[in-house]
């Protein structure tokens, strides 16, 4: 988690050369090859009944990598973090299906009705920062339910090629600033760090805690990646938010700590994944 948004501060860091758009195609494209290198995706072969699922996958990532970038050029990381996770609470919550789970999404709710403008919030609050950050909940929420069924079908190898699919979706970013990167080439190393802290470093830890942390733990610490979010933005982007936006991320990181800890104790329920942003 702390890798995840260390990854995310520096990626800021990069959108006044290179831009939102063009800093999340280069870091996924760099993560591309590094699963590639590491999990060897070509020994793969989809079928025509698992192509689709496989494309919708690799699409899907590309657009939730590009949406969270495009927020927080906006929008400061915590929130966009914390917006971001309506998505997954969405797909635990109604996956649980228990009377509990009410609570659960009334205390979403009311966080996403704290961080929401209305002519009164934070000047930080950009309600177009903020579409792109529902945007991109909405892509996890979707990588979540096709990321299930393409594991299925290929495995660990599954977020190798959905890398290299999202790459691919949203390789124009990329090229659109190709000049920028030839002018300034050291540019690269951070990418390719990001890539690292945002991507490869976290999917081989979350593999390892897997095998050693209760699903329902996992789904639970999960949670608190709105905060290190905040911490993160505030530490090396001087993001600091008031009062009222700290009570909404608490808000959802209970929501997210709750609706884990039910959905780990029904049979099949799926608890709160990270993903590779």
């Amino acid at each position: 988690m702390l890798s995840i948004q260390l990854g995310a501060a520096i990626a800021k860091g990069l959108f006044p050369l290179l831009g939102a758009a063009g800093t999340a195609s280069l870091r996924i494209l760099f993560a591309a090859l590094f699963l590639a290198i590491a999990l060897a995706p070509w020994k793969v072969r989809p079928t025509r009944a698992t192509i689709g699922p496989l494309l919708l996958y690799g699409l899907v990532l590309g657009l939730m990598n590009l949406s969270f970038y495009k927020a927080l050029a906006t929008i400061p990381l915590g929130l966009a973090v914390a917006i971001e996770f309506i998505g997954p609470l969405g797909v635990a919550i109604a996956f649980s299906r228990r009377r509990v789970d009410l609570l659960w999404a009334g205390l979403a709710v009311t966080g996403l009705f704290l961080l929401l403008p209305f002519g009164i919030g934070d000047a930080d609050t950009d309600p177009v920062g903020i579409g792109w950050a529902l945007g991109a909940g909405l892509c996890w929420a979707l990588y979540i339910l096709a990321g299930k069924r393409t594991s299925q079908d290929h495995g660990y190898r599954a977020a190798a090629l959905g890398m290299a699919i999202g790459a691919l979706a949203i390789l124009p970013a990329g090229v659109a600033v190709a000049d920028r990167v030839l002018a300034h080439p050291q540019t690269l190393l951070f990418v390719a760090a990001v890539a690292l802290l945002s991507s490869a470093l976290p999917y081989t830890l979350e593999m390892i805690a897997l095998r050693h942390v209760p699903a329902g733990t996992f789904g639970t610490l999960m949670s608190l990646e709105p905060a290190l979010g905040a911490l993160a933005g505030a530490i090396w982007l001087r993001e600091h938010l008031p009062l009222t936006q700290w009570i909404a991320i608490a808000a959802i990181m209970a929501a997210s700590a709750g609706a884990a800890w039910t959905a780990s104790r029904m049979s099949g329920a799926p608890t709160i994944p990270t993903e590779p942003t």
